[in-house]
């Protein structure tokens, strides 16, 4: 486990980087474990992203479909690849937990789709 250290406070990640306690999240979280994954700075269009994210996985208890995000948000069709490249990234900064057996492929590394186990 690695601890993260944000303005404010720390908190605890999983050996994959994701957050041990979902309900320590907050946009000071969300902002350092943005950096941790090579996204220096989060925009308000990133900030909403990650904001859908969050309301979508506590409404359903599910990873929500990449474009729906999007439409939903009123943002371009790829703007989680735009603004995350892995979609992986932007569910560990939104502090959601590891889904195990899930996770994202990409043929051409800049377009993902969720793989689930068979």
């Amino acid at each position: 486990m690695a601890q993260l250290t944000y303005p404010g406070g720390s908190v605890e990640l999983d050996d994959n980087g994701f957050l041990i306690n979902p309900e320590e999240w907050n946009e000071d979280v969300a902002r350092a474990m943005a950096v941790r994954e090579g996204i220096e700075e989060l925009d308000e269009e990133m900030m909403e992203v990650i904001r859908f994210m969050r309301s979508y996985y506590k409404k359903f208890n599910a990873f929500p479909i990449l474009n729906y995000v999007c439409k939903n948000l009123d943002q371009p069709r790829d703007c989680i690849s735009d603004e995350f490249m892995n979609p992986e990234k932007a569910w560990k900064i939104a502090g959601l937990p590891k889904l195990e057996g899930v996770h994202f492929v990409s043929a051409d590394g800049r377009h993902y789709v969720m793989e689930a186990p068979t």
